[in-house]
């Protein structure tokens, strides 16, 4: 198949890349570099060492057959003239800006984060419609905009309600906790629009949050994808191994409570692969719940500890008050079908890979340190 990677250079859109091209597959990687700008903006920068988009097409080649773009979803005409030109058989959409903090900043970072995820989807919809209508799109969404409901989170779109003695079948309902979060919602509702009105074939993926450092890909600094560990960027798991590389305490928001549904670097890749190569029935829509392990940033915290026990590290904990407005205690239980459906099967348990993440971090410990002021956090939700 020919894929086209909205935001090839990111964490996942990297890897990603890498994986289709050793299935044989040609990719055609896309992206305005806006995750590099926005972590040097908030004074952080990824842990381990990333390549130029220049050396990054290089070390690609020598997998298989890869281009990189330069572009903006944003604009229409670049997405358009992309879908028309390429004919890609799928087109994987990571271009979106994709940090809760970032969006929660002030106005400015709200304001930005809607109309780049919102616009940019949005314009992918109308170029595939009017260029490449069998083009199979597959979303990256998130577990986050069920929020935290106390029932029990079904993957489909839609469930069967009763209100007032009067059924219908309604779309699941979301309740998400960031501006970054709201916008997944909103591009769930446009493609469920866009498929009932023009048939459009989606896959729109409710992923939960992704830790690790490595893939079978990368094998050397080469293939390295970006870490991202401050307050902003860096997600709980990824900035926990940093902090007990550095020495300081593990800083659970909270009571440390708040569960979610985790999966590694690999087994995420590796999921994208399988959805991205059985893709739906023609003309349709298909949910996707994906994750591994259900865990609350508390037990992650001990994960870690004990990781760094083993490692020699000090490894202490020490919770913090909650900079967001969430339930730090709360029923947490997401439906999990699709993918065990296709084949997929874990490979990594979080408590393995926690080790591997500390002693690949460990060799770089001195250039982590040089940010390690902006890891505590200083974006408050009110």
């Amino acid at each position: 198949m020919k894929i086209v990677v909205l935001g090839a250079d990111g964490y996942l859109g990297w890897p990603l890349s890498l994986r289709l091209l050793r299935r044989g597959h040609r990719v055609v990687g896309v992206d305005n570099l806006a995750t590099r700008r926005a972590v040097e903006e908030v004074g952080s920068d990824s842990a381990l060492p990333i390549s130029s988009p220049q050396e990054r097409e290089r070390a690609a080649k020598e997998l298989g057959d890869f281009k990189f773009v330069f572009g903006d979803v944003t604009d229409y005409q670049f997405v358009k003239e992309l879908i028309s030109s390429e004919k890609p058989d799928a087109v994987v959409h990571f271009a979106e800006q994709r940090s809760a903090p970032y969006s929660m900043k002030d106005v400015e970072h709200a304001v930005y984060t809607m109309h780049n995820n919102l616009e940019g989807t949005l314009n992918l919809i109308y170029a595939v419609k009017e260029a490449k209508p069998d083009v199979h799109v597959v979303k990256m969404g998130t577990m986050g905009e069920y929020g935290t409901p106390n029932f029990d989170i079904p993957e489909s779109a839609f469930v069967e309600v009763e209100i007032k003695g009067r059924r219908d079948r309604i779309p699941t309902p979301k309740f998400a906790g960031s501006w970054y979060h709201w916008t997944k919602v909103y591009d769930t509702y446009n493609m469920l629009f866009a498929n009932k009105i023009w048939g459009l074939t989606f896959t729109d993926i409710m992923q939960g949050p992704v830790y690790g450092t490595r893939t079978e890909e990368i094998v050397s600094e080469r293939f390295f994808t970006r870490f991202d560990f401050d307050e902003v960027w860096g997600t709980v798991v990824n900035r926990y191994c940093v902090e007990a590389v550095l020495g300081l305490p593990l800083t659970p928001y909270g009571k440390g409570g708040q569960t979610r549904g985790f999966l590694s670097l690999e087994d995420s890749v590796e999921a994208l692969r399988i959805l991205i190569e059985n893709p739906p029935e023609m003309g349709s829509y298909r949910h996707v719940n994906q994750f591994v392990e259900l865990r609350s940033v508390r037990e992650i915290a001990s994960f870690v500890q004990d990781a760094g026990k083993e490692l020699g590290l000090d490894v202490k904990v020490q919770h913090v008050p909650n900079p967001r407005v969430e339930a730090e205690e709360h029923y947490y239980n997401p439906e999990l079908k699709v993918l065990p459906n296709l084949g997929f099967r874990p490979r990594k348990s979080m408590r393995e890979e926690v080790k591997v993440m500390l002693k690949d971090l460990l060799p770089f410990k001195e250039r982590i340190s040089r940010f390690s002021s902006v890891i505590m956090p200083r974006t408050r939700w009110k």
